[in-house]
């Protein structure tokens, strides 16, 4: 067998120093983005991180777009990587609209969030099957009670849990949550053995955030917030958040640090931000991948 010279057993040497080096480096760590898809907690239903929210002001906002250019404005998010879209019986004609925005888009390709009102003489085989059918679709992906708000909601509204179940059952509804309007109501979400999914409020200022009074519109308790949310992740809940921009009170910079809270601070798993043009489109997808790098 040939002998190696002096140089190179030095350089074969230096070279398997390299090597053990890298195998000791830490991976760079993948690049999170907006339009990535991740599971809602122990739900099986996967998500983009931005939604398309319908909301605004109650869906005031979108409405006011009419059909075409809302359609064109769903369609734009969509070819942009958004395929997270959630809306709620309360928002006046949305389900209808966002069902016109998408029809003959393949289904399978993007995700559908329902909410209902919690009525207490309502059916909510009826009220999922009559969404269901405003929407166009077959199914929702997520279904949510809407606006739970008294700390008394998980016993007041187990009629539509228990609705919701059955509607899981058929595979009309694949996963369900709740969304929720002050601490008393947000209290009553970790250790809630129901609850797949929570919709919470959140943002750096606490704008329109939970305070001990639902109907608070100014500053909410950011710090108990947050601590919620945390716990309710460590219970593999899945959470997103919601008056992520102050209800379109934030300018600029202020939207970039309350998607950076969310993300970075909060830990939520995704955020719904409503849209009345493609540059507020544009500018959610931007400061949710700076959030995320």
């Amino acid at each position: 067998m040939a002998r190696m010279t002096r140089r190179e057993v030095i350089k074969a040497g230096v070279a398997a120093g390299a090597l053990v080096g890298l195998g000791e480096m830490p991976l760079k760590a993948e690049t999170r983005t907006a339009t990535d898809w991740v599971t809602l907690g122990k739900s099986d239903v996967k998500v983009t991180r931005l939604a398309f929210g319908t909301g605004t002001f109650s869906g005031q906002v979108q409405r006011g777009l009419g059909q075409e250019e809302f359609t064109r404005l769903v369609r734009y998010g969509y070819d942009h990587g958004i395929r997270f879209f959630e809306t709620a019986e309360t928002y006046g004609d949305m389900h209808k609209m966002l069902g016109i925005a998408l029809k003959g888009v393949p289904r399978d390709s993007y995700r559908l969030m329902s909410k209902v009102t919690t009525h207490a003489d309502g059916d909510p085989q009826v009220k999922i099957d009559e969404l269901r059918k405003l929407a166009q679709t077959e199914y929702f992906d997520v279904m949510l009670l809407h606006w739970q708000h008294t700390p008394g909601w998980p016993q007041e509204s187990k009629a539509w849990e228990d609705g919701i179940l059955a509607a899981q059952e058929k595979k009309v509804v694949l996963s369900h949550g709740a969304s929720v309007h002050g601490l008393p109501a947000l209290r009553k979400v970790p250790g809630n053995e129901w609850l797949e999914i929570a919709m919470i409020r959140m943002n750096h200022k606490g704008a329109h955030m939970d305070s001990e009074d639902f109907n608070n519109d100014k500053h909410g308790n950011v710090n108990e917030v947050v601590s919620h949310v945390k716990q309710v992740k460590s219970e593999g809940m899945g959470v997103i958040s919601m008056k992520l921009i102050g209800e379109g009170t934030f300018g600029r910079e202020d939207r970039q640090k309350a998607m950076k809270f969310a993300f970075r601070t909060a830990g939520v798993d995704a955020v719904t931000v409503g849209y009345k043009n493609t540059g507020e489109i544009d500018e959610a997808i931007a400061n949710a991948n700076a959030a995320l790098a």
